[in-house]
């Protein structure tokens, strides 16, 4: 936590907002992980000016009570809870939880993965539970023909999204796809910003995000499954990229 405080901080020197999430492996207990989402909420609104929690839902059991105790915090602290995308077969479950969760506390997003048909139809849901999004291109396949191509999926839920959603996280690293959502979502009027994964280069996509005059945000993971690859090793091993990204989006 230390680690994340500290990078959090120095994004917020640059004018960068942020997203820190607790990666939990599979030995973590419930409860364990739900103390680490408060224990980063208090950690977090004594430093970083602009960061909110991601959680994930099946790390909690999907137990009510122990998300209580972080919308609580959350509530107390006025900061955004958002809910990562997992795998699929967890949608309906996660949804179901954010509802009952709403009643507790209303400052919630939740994560539309674009290779997902079905992330249309949710991202309907999503507008009318007034929750913030985040549009990512996706790591699971859909469940039996639920696929379409990333690129395209991810410009749909845009589409879809564009002049509803309450606000908008334009969560890539492609330059082509950044503008084309970030221009689309500025015509309808709709908040957003640009969300990318801290480590990974960023130099040209902040430039697009000023250029949009949207906000930058990092997404800034910590726990036990950490940054498990050298990032800055990268360069001669572009490989390291794909094992890192594909974690992220897996939540190991």
């Amino acid at each position: 936590m230390d680690d994340a405080r500290t990078v959090c901080d120095r994004l917020a020197r640059q004018g960068i907002a942020s997203t820190v999430c607790y990666w939990d492996i599979y030995s973590d207990h419930p409860v364990s992980i739900s103390q680490a989402y408060v224990g980063t909420l208090r950690t977090m609104s004594s430093h970083a000016s602009d960061c909110y929690l991601s959680v994930k839902a099946p790390a909690l059991k999907f137990d009510l009570d122990l998300l209580r105790n972080v919308l609580k915090e959350a509530r107390r602290l006025n900061a955004v809870v958002h809910f990562d995308a997992m795998a699929p077969e967890t949608v309906d479950r996660t949804f179901d939880f954010i509802a009952q969760a709403r009643e507790i506390y209303s400052q919630l997003g939740c994560t539309l993965p674009g290779r997902w048909r079905r992330s249309l139809i949710d991202a309907n849901r999503a507008i009318d539970m007034a929750l913030r999004v985040r549009v990512v291109k996706g790591e699971w396949s859909g469940i039996g023909d639920d696929e379409t191509d990333p690129r395209e999926g991810f410009l749909n839920v845009i589409e879809r999204l564009a002049g509803r959603a309450l606000h908008v996280g334009v969560a890539t690293h492609n330059p082509a796809i950044a503008r084309l959502s970030l221009r689309r979502l500025k015509e309808a009027g709709t908040p957003c910003e640009l969300e990318l994964l801290y480590g990974l280069p960023q130099q040209s996509l902040l430039k697009i995000a000023r250029n949009f005059g949207v906000r930058s945000r990092m997404y800034v993971p910590y726990g036990h499954a950490g940054l498990p690859y050298r990032l800055k090793d990268a360069v001669q091993n572009p490989r390291i990229i794909g094992w890192f990204l594909h974690d992220l989006l897996r939540g190991h």
